[in-house]
């Protein structure tokens, strides 16, 4: 059976490993990466913005109660299907969804935002290119960071029990931290064994390129930026 590595934070790992056992995959689950949530004042006049938009349902998921109800009556226009659910599961009101590309939300909300002030509930840790894509256009973006990633650092014993003594087949990676603790693990000298053949599948060109000095050649990008495109990359070809 094909032994599949899940390197996501909790709870998306065990939802993942789930996922993998129905489609005939044996997980093996080693987050490599935490999400904790960070303290948030709301220091801003609120008055000014005119939306809310979220990239991330953990952006929503590690905001405090005190935080939501303050955001509460903000039109909210989130990345995709996932980030929409934990909105509306928080109470907030969701008005657009996106395909699950950052890009993709930017430039659609952009020409009906320009001129405005909008809230970005997000990570510290992020991408810069969707403040960047909404700047360009005329929309002043007031970011509020909920949570920071935090790397996860396994002691070689740990991951070889997790690994039971038996190669990887494939690893999912779904951030640019990941992708860089991953490629520190396989490179320990008692570890790198298990990895030789194992095929890097990223979640995007971006976290790829966190990885891909060491694993040229062995690495695949999904489709789209979601898990469903990262899934299927365990059916295709090498």
């Amino acid at each position: 059976m094909t032994r599949v590595l899940v390197t996501r934070p909790e709870p998306g790992a065990s939802r993942t490993a789930a996922r993998l056992r129905e489609l005939g995959f044996e997980p093996v689950v080693l987050p490599l990466s935490e999400t904790r949530a960070l303290p948030v004042a709301l220091d801003i006049p609120l008055k000014a913005a005119v939306a809310l938009v979220a990239t991330s349902a953990n952006a929503i998921r590690h905001a405090s109660a005190d935080v939501l109800r303050q955001l509460e009556d903000l039109p909210c226009h989130v990345v995709g299907p996932k980030t929409a659910a934990a909105a509306r599961a928080a109470g907030l009101s969701v008005v657009e969804t996106g395909s699950g590309d950052a890009g993709q939300l930017a430039g659609l909300i952009a020409p009906s935002l320009a001129g405005t002030t909008v809230i970005y509930l997000c990570g510290r840790v992020r991408s810069p290119d969707f403040e960047a894509l909404l700047a360009r256009q005329g929309v002043e973006v007031v970011p509020i960071e909920t949570y920071d990633t935090l790397l996860v650092d396994h002691p070689g014993k740990v991951v070889a029990t997790h690994l039971a003594g038996r190669p990887v087949h494939a690893a999912l990676l779904y951030s640019a931290k990941a992708a860089q603790a991953y490629s520190a693990l396989v490179q320990r000298p008692e570890l790198a064994r298990y990895f030789e053949r194992t095929r890097v599948l990223a979640l995007s060109a971006r976290v790829a390129d966190a990885a891909s000095a060491v694993f040229p050649g062995r690495l695949a990008i999904a489709g789209r930026p979601d898990e469903d495109a990262l899934l299927a990359l365990l059916d295709a070809p090498e």
